[in-house]
């Protein structure tokens, strides 16, 4: 482990403002309110990304949008990693998820992609799988809608309601991440935050 070493917490997502509200952009969202909530702003580019540097719970962090576009993340945190020297462990990465219930958080210290474009793409660039990642579920798509519509689309009005919760309680789950390591976020977030709508 490098000594003082920055985390590294990537939310992604689509950048522009036709995307800024779909479900394919919750990572963003939750790095948005976690940026918010320890008073940073994400006002610099590097590598393809609008970056923030501070402090969360005494401990340094870089949180990182990738405005690459959601299937080409990997070509702005990669080099971010390597350039700052982010240990794996000191890595999060936070995506939507269709295959979790709306309003479901997974945390989990490696694994897949689930088919996910953006985590294929850090994957493959980084080339290991051995980092942490929140998913956030989105549910399925209703009937026959392609998921690729799906994610495009924004929250439905009951689920937008339900989402500053799910942000707040994503942005306590990366704390713990942070102060006491990932199996002990997972053990206290894994689940669903709200009723499923």
């Amino acid at each position: 482990m490098i000594e003082n070493a920055p985390y590294l917490i990537a939310g992604l997502g689509n950048p522009g403002a036709a995307y800024r509200h779909n479900r394919h952009n919750v990572g963003f969202m939750i790095v948005d309110s976690l940026a918010e909530a320890v008073g940073v702003t994400l006002t610099r580019v590097e590598n393809r990304a609008l970056v923030g540097k501070g402090l969360v719970d005494g401990r340094r962090v870089i949180l990182v949008k990738p405005q690459t576009y959601m299937n080409e993340s990997g070509q702005s945190v990669a080099p971010l990693v390597r350039f700052y020297k982010i240990p794996l462990e000191q890595i999060l990465v936070i995506h939507d998820d269709l295959d979790l219930p709306f309003g479901t958080l997974r945390l989990r210290p490696s694994g897949g992609t689930g088919g996910q474009k953006g985590m294929e793409s850090i994957v493959s660039r980084l080339g290991v799988h051995e980092f942490a990642r929140l998913r956030v579920g989105i549910g399925r798509p209703p009937g026959r809608m392609d998921p690729r519509d799906y994610v495009l689309h924004d929250f439905d009005p009951p689920q937008e309601e339900l989402l500053p919760e799910i942000r707040q309680t994503a942005v306590e789950a990366i704390h713990k991440f942070i102060l006491e390591g990932i199996e002990k976020a997972m053990n206290e977030f894994n689940g669903p935050v709200i009723d499923e709508v």
